[in-house]
């Protein structure tokens, strides 16, 4: 076994890993600010907005396992630095898309491209490497924060860029903001003559075809689908929500904030709860608890502070799932493959957002209402409570006789 990574590099990587996902989710979680704007200037409809949004969630799954296996077998630090390109173009290309094709092409695919290379399955690949596992759940819950951190900072900023210089020049200022992912690769570049391997020789087939042959790994897939349909239609819709029912754009992108702000809690919370508890039952609790939330949110009267008050409990709820979802696949598969393990995994994520913001655009356009839509969040939810209790933790058995790492 190579030497352990040192806790300078070890740092490094935690805090330039961090700031990457703080960009790149933050930057991600300005797009449903931009769609009144954007399809009202452009004639376009909800759907053909939510269609392209939705071709990003999917390609940003689909790409996750692929990005995964390149982070696993050569470092993250080249992956983050390609992801960052290919990120800021597509961010700069939406600004002057004229068709709802050409937006597809550049929110939708380069976007996706860019978010699959820099966030969570790659990093949280690197980061798990890196760290020692008795500190893995503390630094994956602030990897997880920091991307709450993003969004809180870069929604109000998008929303001022949008209002002060309208929707096309904030994304010229968006894609500057995406260009800044590529210094901070150097940082988030892994040491390979410091790295650890397993002791157990197993190649990238032989590690999916254990995961797949596994039950837990699947009931786990299933629940990040439905993590993935409630959390981008909430991100993507609710701003056009509250303005549909005569509230400010302002109370949108509050909202949204607020869902970042307190998301940072709720992340770092849910973290640092899994190394103390079992990740099956908090993740149980934690989609139970939306679909409480997602109730009583449209039980009482629509105003800002109920607005703000859905925002922050849903904030609290918000990516939990993430550390406690990567900390599980980490613990019974172990971590010489995680990045691209969580890609697999997190584009089943992919799949249930595609659904949820294209499914959203699609039933307002034909019904005018989002309500058809947040009963299925709701009735998900419990669906996804139930499929994580019997999830078995245990690590596999080649694991026994050595530390995860």
């Amino acid at each position: 076994m190579n030497a352990p990574v040192t806790a300078r590099t070890a740092t490094l990587l935690l805090v330039c890993g961090s700031i990457v996902v703080s960009l790149s989710l933050g930057i991600r979680h300005t797009f449903g600010m931009f769609m009144q704007p954007m399809t009202q200037d452009l004639a376009w409809s909800r759907e053909a907005f939510s269609f392209a949004i939705a071709i990003q969630n999917i390609v940003w799954g689909a790409g996750g396992p692929v990005t995964g296996w390149m982070a696993d077998r050569w470092g993250a630090g080249r992956v983050v630095f390609g992801g960052g390109l290919v990120y800021a173009a597509g961010v700069a290309l939406m600004a002057v898309s004229t068709t709802p094709f050409m937006f597809m092409l550049s929110a939708g695919v380069l976007v996706g491209l860019g978010l699959s290379a820099t966030t969570f399955s790659v990093v949280y690949g690197a980061v798990g490497r890196a760290i020692a596992p008795e500190k893995r759940a503390m630094a994956l819950a602030i990897v997880g924060a920091a991307g709450s951190f993003g969004q809180f900072m870069l929604v109000p900023t998008g929303q001022f860029l949008i209002g002060s210089a309208g929707w096309l020049m904030a994304l010229i200022g968006l894609a500057t903001a995406a260009a800044l992912i590529m210094p901070l690769a150097l940082g988030a570049a892994e040491r390979r003559d410091t790295e650890v391997h397993h002791v157990f020789a197993q190649s990238a087939g032989e590690a999916l075809r254990e995961a797949f042959s596994h039950r837990p790994f699947w009931l786990l897939t299933i629940g990040y689908f439905v993590c993935g349909f409630q959390v981008v239609f909430i991100g993507a819709h609710l701003p056009s929500y509250v303005l549909d029912k005569g509230l400010t754009a302002n109370v949108g992108m509050l909202a949204l904030a607020l869902i970042g702000l307190f998301n940072i809690f709720g992340t770092y919370g849910f973290g640092l709860a899994g190394g103390r508890w079992r990740k099956k039952n908090l993740l149980a609790g934690l989609y139970f608890a939306r679909s409480i939330v997602i109730v009583v949110f449209l039980l009482a009267p629509l105003t800002p502070t109920s607005v703000a008050i859905f925002a922050a409990a849903m904030g609290l709820l918000w990516l939990g799932t993430v550390p406690l979802t990567n900390g599980l696949v980490a613990q019974i598969f172990g971590v010489r493959y995680l990045a691209m393990l969580s890609g697999f995994v997190f584009f089943s994520h992919q799949l249930g957002s595609f659904l949820g913001v294209w499914l959203g655009g699609l039933v307002f356009d034909k019904t005018g209402s989002y309500d058809i839509v947040w009963m299925i969040c709701i009735a998900l939810g419990v669906l996804a409570a139930l499929i994580n209790l019997p999830v078995d933790e245990r690590p596999m058995a080649r694991l026994a006789a050595q530390p995860v790492r």
